[in-house]
């Protein structure tokens, strides 16, 4: 848990918030090499990570994971600078500028989302080791651009689309704190020690978790959803219902503890909301379809 430097530093303010002599500042980046460790040291440290800037533009976190073979596709700034030639160390924005102004430089891929395809152009420029690599990515409508740096370790064949479903790993770790903030209160605790901060951050990640896993379970038995094909396609008489959500399931829950009206009326409520967003999501889909169609 993030606790500003100047307060570790000062004991009249440690003992007031409760922190322990064993409790030190340390930097995103230093947990992170922890984490990886221990994946390493017990196998199950999966082929790639990714990570935002923070992370980006931390050297120590990219030669460890260079030092233990890991590949990783991590976020960084348009300031950061690769050596793409002899010599030539450009920033990131400038690289694109210079080495992407072709059409053919860039590659539209689709990588699924909560709500459907994200498509997205993508395009890469090799350095002078052809191990380390920047991946920019262009939004289709605004042209903003993202930039990544990544590595490839020794022997392990890479394709564009491989980086690509990398760098959007982080998308899911962003949605579920933004959902964990909304539908548990991760980030509505009113304390001010830090063991009951603490405690309130496990309690409020392992209750979505226990959701998530019995939303997970439940959706193994939903029926396939109902999706349109066509861009001209009409909708059915019935979309059916969308597989019990991680926020269904929560309210749910809450009727064990808590009913402000008959059961009946909260069920019908679930299958009602369940219902409209099948149909939302038919429609959203079909959006796409028509918006993705050829000139």
């Amino acid at each position: 848990m993030y606790v500003p430097a100047d307060q570790l530093d000062d004991p009249g303010r440690r003992a007031a918030l409760g922190i322990g002599d064993g409790i030190g500042f340390r930097t995103k980046p230093q947990p992170a090499i922890d984490i990886l460790g221990d994946m390493v040291t017990g196998r199950s440290m999966p082929s790639w990570c990714a990570g935002d800037e923070v992370y980006g533009r931390s050297g120590e976190l990219r030669t460890f994971c260079e030092d233990n073979g890991i590949g990783y596709v991590l976020r960084v700034g348009c300031a950061f600078r690769a050596e793409l030639a002899a010599g030539v160390r450009p920033r990131a924005d400038a690289a694109v500028t210079r080495f992407l102004t072709a059409a053919r430089s860039w590659q539209i891929r689709a990588v699924a989302g909560s709500k459907g395809e994200r498509r997205y152009a993508w395009a890469w420029v090799a350095t002078t080791d052809h191990r380390h690599f920047l991946l920019i990515r262009k939004h289709l409508g605004t042209g903003e651009l993202a930039y990544h740096y990544y590595y490839v370790p020794p022997r392990r064949p890479v394709t564009l689309m491989t980086l690509v479903r990398v760098a959007c790993l982080r998308w899911p770790v962003e949605e579920d704190f933004g959902f964990g903030k909304d539908h548990f209160g991760l980030d509505h605790s009113q304390v001010r020690l830090y063991t009951a901060l603490l405690r309130h951050i496990v309690l409020t990640m392992a209750a979505p978790a226990v959701c998530a896993v019995t939303a997970g379970q439940a959706k193994t038995r939903a029926p396939q959803p109902i999706l349109p094909t066509r861009p001209d396609q009409e909708p059915p008489v019935d979309t059916g219902l969308i597989a019990p959500t991680v926020a269904e399931i929560k309210r749910l829950f809450n009727l064990v503890t808590r009913k402000h009206h008959p059961q009946d009326h909260h069920l019908k409520w679930v299958m009602w909301r369940r219902r409209h967003q099948a149909r939302a999501r038919w429609y959203h889909y079909r959006t796409r379809l028509r918006r993705n169609q050829p000139a």
